[in-house]
């Protein structure tokens, strides 16, 4: 209301300080437009009234005929209708969008598993940024599962974008949460990935839609000191551990996801040192495929390497940080990000 004020009383003054035969004043007639725009139904209405009170009284004031004030007042009282119905729609249809992100968010929280958590051998924290506009979920995925073998972990990644590469990572999804917990061996866990993939496809193929591969990292953390791990086509993890970094040599990855039948061999599983105190880093290409302007690729192995004396805390938020200034612009891939800090068991005070 303090603004009406100062808008009527800036305009009221310019009106009779020059003294030009051009009045401003009518022009008021456009507040009741501009508050509908940015405030709720009942300022609207009260603009609407008070730029109907002013014009009447400044057209009185000036002399104006009684058929000009009539209508004059008509043709500003049906503008601030419009407005007033105007602020309406906008409010309704702003509280619907709100409705429906309160509604996604939760959505997300339970496809998506929130980060930090902590389990009896890793602390994991991470990063997640679908790159589709308001989207909440993408094509790159992650989990982590607390089964009775250990910790077990999925990234992955679904080739394209859009809803059909989102079903796909649901559906992933689905079948790693339910195989983490059911298969003995790491193996079965990604058998069963497999065939979620290639039921998906099958699908995909009776409605017009094209095939999908999956590329998906998936790893066993027991109580150990080693990590089972089996790569289907993903980036091999990184390691930080006493002031070095390093890629984790898992030799030759397999196959991604739905093209196990292309190759005779059964996936294999390796196994590399994950000591206490160590962190490991796992990500998807929309890391290692980030470019810079000039088009140089996002060197991560050598900013590990800088950050290994002393990590940044939290590193997944450091390196998504610095990932967008190296871009310098917004990212052009999904991206997801897992920091696992090999944790001792948690000690219960006596």
């Amino acid at each position: 209301m303090a603004g009406l004020l100062v808008v009527t009383a800036v305009v009221l003054a310019l009106d009779l300080t020059t003294g030009t035969a051009i009045r401003l004043y009518p022009l008021l007639i456009f507040l009741p437009a501009i508050v509908s725009g940015l405030g709720d139904v009942k300022q609207t209405i009260a603009a609407s009234v008070w730029v109907v009170l002013v014009e009447v009284g400044i057209g009185f004031f000036l002399g104006a005929e009684v058929d000009d004030l009539l209508l004059a007042a008509s043709f500003t009282t049906v503008f601030g209708v419009v407005s007033v119905l105007s602020c309406r729609y906008r409010v309704c249809r702003e509280e619907e969008v709100h409705r429906l992100r309160s509604a996604a968010s939760a959505l997300q929280r339970l496809i998506v598993r929130p980060l930090p958590l902590r389990t009896a051998e890793v602390a994991v924290d991470g990063l997640y940024h679908p790159v589709e506009e308001d989207a909440l979920v993408g094509g790159d995925m992650y989990d982590v599962a607390v089964s009775r073998h250990g910790t077990r972990v999925l990234i992955a990644d679904v080739q394209g974008k859009g809803l059909p590469a989102i079903g796909m990572a649901l559906a992933v999804l689905g079948s790693f949460r339910e195989a983490a917990y059911r298969e003995h061996t790491l193996t079965g866990v990604v058998t069963a990935l497999e065939t979620t993939v290639v039921r998906q496809n099958v699908f995909a193929a009776m409605t017009g839609e094209p095939e999908r591969l999956v590329t998906a990292l998936v790893l066993d953390i027991a109580g150990d000191t080693d990590v089972e791990a089996v790569n289907c086509g993903h980036i091999a993890p990184f390691v930080m551990f006493n002031g070095t970094a390093y890629q984790v040599n898992l030799g030759e990855p397999a196959l991604p996801l739905g093209l196990a039948s292309l190759w005779p061999e059964p996936r294999r599983s390796a196994r590399f040192p994950f000591p206490l105190g160590a962190t490991l880093l796992l990500c998807t290409d929309g890391v290692t495929d980030a470019r810079d302007p000039r088009g140089a690729f996002y060197p991560l192995e050598q900013r590990l390497r800088q950050w290994a004396p002393q990590p940044p805390v939290p590193l997944a938020r450091a390196l998504g940080a610095d990932l967008r200034a190296f871009t310098g612009s917004d990212a052009r891939d999904d991206i997801a990000i897992l920091t696992l800090r090999r944790m001792g068991p948690p000690t219960i005070p006596s």
